[in-house]
């Protein structure tokens, strides 16, 4: 039976003499006086009943008994040591803040919601969420500055050492300020392309291959006064005061053109559609909070998924 008597300083004394066999140089290393060290080994035998060290010379040995007792309190100290560093590390790792990069059609239409439902969850793990491009994150995360991005599938060139699971797919779509002109103006879109300004994505973006392939199998070959950006920021800023067409991805805009304010062109862009999803490192171990952050996200693309469909 556990004896409630032994304290933690019985046990650390009686292993410093043990390891130094002299309460002298014990004292000494412990910083304490010569004779706290003798009560403490003291009391330690009158709890347990034997001595357990006795003199040999000038120095000490120990008993039949101390050298038992040696084993186990070596024992019980490293597992105390080792809870109290297991305590710390767990303490330190729900502290760490979960980094997460996201698309900014992910930012402005998934993450708001995903965040919501994890605050819920009361984990206490902080988070840091970045927004850039698909390629830049990718990067980041691979350097493992980030632990999870939340975008499009990239190619397969790009994916190795990387996890992807799909959420959902979503194409790109030409979008414009209510009473455009050409809202009204049966013409052909992509023919009346150089009367207006148009956003473009940006060269290095994800989705500029599926727009160019759009545009060229709808005959423009050039935009010459194409403007390129991944703001969405200027591009919801830009169209308010002017009549420029906005080639983005749907679900950067859909809570625009939910309220009115950006309306759809009638284009056919069902090609731009790709995948859209989780990608995660395969060799890093996950933060303890990390799996229930991908399951709220989870969930607020399922209910995004669901009311846009």
């Amino acid at each position: 039976m556990l004896n409630s008597r032994v304290r933690l300083r019985h046990l650390r004394t009686f292993l410093e003499v043990a390891r130094r066999r002299s309460v002298v140089k014990a004292a000494a290393a412990m910083h304490v006086s010569q004779p706290a060290v003798t009560r403490t080994i003291r009391e330690l035998e009158e709890v347990l009943g034997v001595a357990l060290l006795e003199r040999e010379g000038r120095g000490i040995r120990l008993t039949h008994s101390g050298e038992v007792f040696l084993q186990h309190a070596g024992i019980a100290l490293a597992a105390l040591r080792q809870g109290i560093d297991s305590v710390a590390q767990a303490d330190a790792e729900r502290k760490m803040p979960l980094r997460i990069g996201a698309l900014p059609t992910v930012s402005a239409h998934i993450m708001p919601r995903a965040v919501a439902l994890f605050l819920r969850e009361e984990t206490g793990a902080a988070l840091r969420i970045v927004t850039g491009e698909n390629s830049v994150l990718l990067e980041q995360l691979r350097l493992g500055e980030l632990d999870l991005v939340v975008g499009r599938l990239a190619a397969p060139e790009r994916m190795t050492g990387f996890l992807f699971e799909h959420l959902y797919s979503e194409q790109v779509v030409f979008v414009v300020r209510a009473g455009h002109p050409l809202l009204a103006d049966d013409a052909d879109i992509f023919a009346r392309l150089d009367d207006y300004p148009v956003l473009m994505p940006t060269r290095g973006s994800i989705i500029w291959p599926f727009v160019q392939r759009l545009l060229i199998a709808n005959g423009v070959s050039a935009m010459p006064g194409g403007i390129e950006t991944v703001s969405d920021a200027f591009g919801r800023a830009f169209l308010r005061q002017s009549d420029a067409i906005w080639i983005i991805s749907q679900g950067v805009v859909c809570d625009d053109i939910a309220d009115g304010t950006l309306c759809l062109l009638d284009v056919d862009t069902s090609d731009t559609k790709g995948q859209v999803g989780l990608t995660m490192r395969t060799d890093t171990p996950p933060l303890p909070a990390f799996p229930i952050l991908l399951a709220t996200i989870r969930e607020a693309a399922r209910l995004a998924n669901g009311m846009r469909a």
